[in-house]
Order: C-alpha cells, then structure tokens, then sequence
C-alpha cells in the first residue's frame, strides 16, 4: 500500500514538474522527459512495468546528463551557489545547465525506486 501511495506521488509530481516547463528555454524537451517519467510511475499503479524498460530509461537519462556536467562544474567552482534559484541569467548559462543536470538525477533517482520495486 505504501509504494503505491509512493508511486501515484512521484508520478503525479512528475506531470506536475512537465507541466511547468512551458516557460523553460527547452519546453517540449522537458515535457517530455518528465512527462514519460510521470506516465512510467502511473502506469506502475495498474500494472508491472519491465524491469528493462526502467533501467534503459535511467541510463538514457544519466548519458543525456553528461551533457549539462561543464555547466554543473562551472556552478561548483562558483562562490554564489544561490544563484541556481534565481531567474535565468542568458550570460550565466550554468545555471540552466545546473538545474537541468539536478533535474535528470532527481528523475534518475526516482526511476531507481521503481526499478527496485518492479
């Protein structure tokens, strides 16, 4: 009863999350992304999802990550780490890059639970 209750809320929070991207620079790209996270965790609530299918997600999503990793490690090296809750900066692109790379480990880690649990 628990990770059902722990499935509905990640897959809910997960459209949640793809719904608010229609203001992101990249909207249908994040959409999507976080869109298929929120649908694989809904579709868990009614029947088994492939174990593979899971495990193929997270990898995509950990290899498209890689891709945000000199935005993540210029924000590292940076001494205002606060900046990656304000607006959008266009001559500061680590920032997006930043929350980007964070936003693809949160699904990731997410994706793990349900990998676990199938």
């Amino acid at each position: 009863m628990v990770t059902k209750i722990i499935k509905a809320f990640l897959g809910l929070l997960f459209i949640v999350f793809a719904a608010v991207q229609y203001n992101d620079p990249d909207p249908y790209a994040w959409m999507a992304i976080y869109g298929v996270v929120g649908l694989v965790f809904l579709v868990s609530l009614l029947r088994p999802v492939s174990k593979r299918a899971v495990g193929f997600l997270i990898i995509a999503l950990l290899v498209y990550s890689l891709t945000f990793i000199p935005g993540f490690w210029e924000w590292l090296n940076r001494p205002e780490k606060s900046e990656i809750f304000g607006e959008m900066i266009y001559d500061r692109p680590y920032i997006e890059q930043t929350r980007e790379f964070l936003g693809l480990l949160i699904a990731c880690s997410a994706l793990f639970y349900l990998y676990r649990k199938s």
